[in-house]
């Protein structure tokens, strides 16, 4: 389906954290640069009838102050949208509010750098299982845009279930599970706590129990 250590590398992974009206924040920023004009990552981004090629079927009233909603997931209202070069959502889930924004920028050398920082309050869920609990469903996202913008064509959920259930599946998972550990480390966080918060969280996707430590 796809490279998997060569998708790894080509991802920037950054946690922050911010102060908001009700209460302390973390940012979680995942970015990739494809070999595609901006137009055509917008309109990737932006366009129902492409969208669910790469990501997931979405209904709703696709413009500013509208709602959205992905099958099967989060849904949310267009806050902000500046074309071609950013938007702003909420994203609604599971009786959650958090928010996200979409960057777009043109690359020095070409291409296009794809930019999404996702804010959250912090919460139990997050004390459990840290940013790779939604770095890595962003990150399997920037794998399908990838597999979108370089072929043109669609990919086939059922092939993708397929492979996320597999060893190298499996494999991209943990590698992006680890990924995200370090750079929660990188914003300052204890590295013993930061550790097994992305271990819980690869046996969560993977469906593995983690490794106990001789403590445990």
């Amino acid at each position: 389906m796809i490279e998997v250590n060569q998708q790894i590398n080509a991802v920037r992974r950054e946690v922050g954290s911010r102060v908001l009206e009700a209460g302390e924040a973390r940012t979680v920023t995942i970015s990739q640069a494809y070999d595609a004009a901006i137009d055509d990552v917008w309109d990737a981004c932006t366009n129902p009838e492409r969208i669910p090629r790469w990501f997931l079927p979405v209904s709703g009233d696709l413009r500013l102050h509208g709602r959205y909603q992905l099958e099967g997931n989060a849904g949310g209202t267009i806050e902000r949208c500046d074309p071609p070069k950013s938007f702003a959502a909420t994203w609604e889930y599971g009786g959650n509010t958090s928010w996200i924004e979409v960057r777009l920028s043109a690359e020095p050398e070409g291409g296009t750098r794809f930019e999404l920082e996702h804010t959250a309050h912090v919460d139990d869920r997050w004390g459990e299982f840290g940013p790779g609990a939604v770095g890595i469903g962003w990150e399997m996202g920037l794998m399908g845009l990838s597999l979108h913008l370089s072929s043109g064509q669609a990919v086939d959920p059922q092939e993708a279930a397929a492979w996320a259930t597999s060893d190298e599946g499996k494999l991209f998972i943990a590698l992006s599970s680890q990924r995200w550990c370090d750079a929660h480390i990188a914003s300052g966080a204890d590295e013993a706590a930061a550790q097994a918060a992305a271990d819980r969280t690869t046996a969560a996707y993977t469906g593995t129990a983690p490794e106990q430590s001789p403590e445990s």
